[in-house]
C-alpha cells in the first residue's frame, strides 16, 4: 500500500532483507547525555541481530554495552527519488561469550581498520521499521 505522501510501510521480513544488502548504517546511541550518530560496517547475525565489530577500547564500548540504542540503514537514488530506510531498535551488549566470539570471527562484520582488541557488539532486533520512498511528489 503506497501512502499520498509518497512512502510505503515494509513489514519486518522485507526490512530484514533490504538490510542484509547495507554496505554501512549507522547506530544511534547517547553519549555524555546527548545524541550521537555513528557510521559503521555491520552484519546481520543468523537470528535477526545487528553485529557490529569495534576495538574494546572504543567509546562506543562504553557508550552502549548494556542499554537500548538504534540502528539505521538506508539506499536512495537521488535521480529517480526512491530508496528505503530501515531502523533497528533494541538492547546492545558486548558478545563476552568466547564460543560466540569465536563464530562471530569467522562469520561476522570485518572491521575497516586493522586492530588486535577488536569485540562484537550484537544489537538485539526488538523492534524493526522501515519505509520506502516510492518516487512520488
Amino acid at each position: 500500500m503506497i501512502h499520498s505522501n509518497g512512502f510505503r510501510p515494509l513489514e519486518r521480513q522485507e526490512c530484514l532483507r533490504l538490510l542484509a544488502k547495507a554496505p554501512v548504517g549507522r547506530v544511534v546511541y547517547t553519549r555524555q547525555a546527548l545524541p550521537a550518530v555513528l557510521p559503521v560496517n555491520f552484519a546481520l547475525d543468523t537470528d535477526s541481530a545487528v553485529v557490529l565489530c569495534t576495538s574494546a577500547a572504543s567509546d562506543l564500548v562504553r557508550a552502549v554495552d548494556g542499554v537500548v540504542v538504534a540502528f539505521e540503514a538506508d539506499d536512495f537514488d537521488a535521480g529517480s527519488r526512491s530508496g528505503w530506510s530501515v531502523v533497528v531498535t533494541g538492547r546492545a551488549a558486548v558478545v563476552t561469550d568466547a564460543a560466540e566470539h569465536g563464530r562471530l570471527l569467522r562469520t561476522g562484520p570485518r572491521s575497516w581498520l586493522p586492530m588486535r582488541d577488536g569485540v562484537f557488539i550484537r544489537i538485539d532486533a526488538e523492534m524493526v521499521t522501515g519505509r520506502e520512498l516510492t518516487g512520488a511528489v
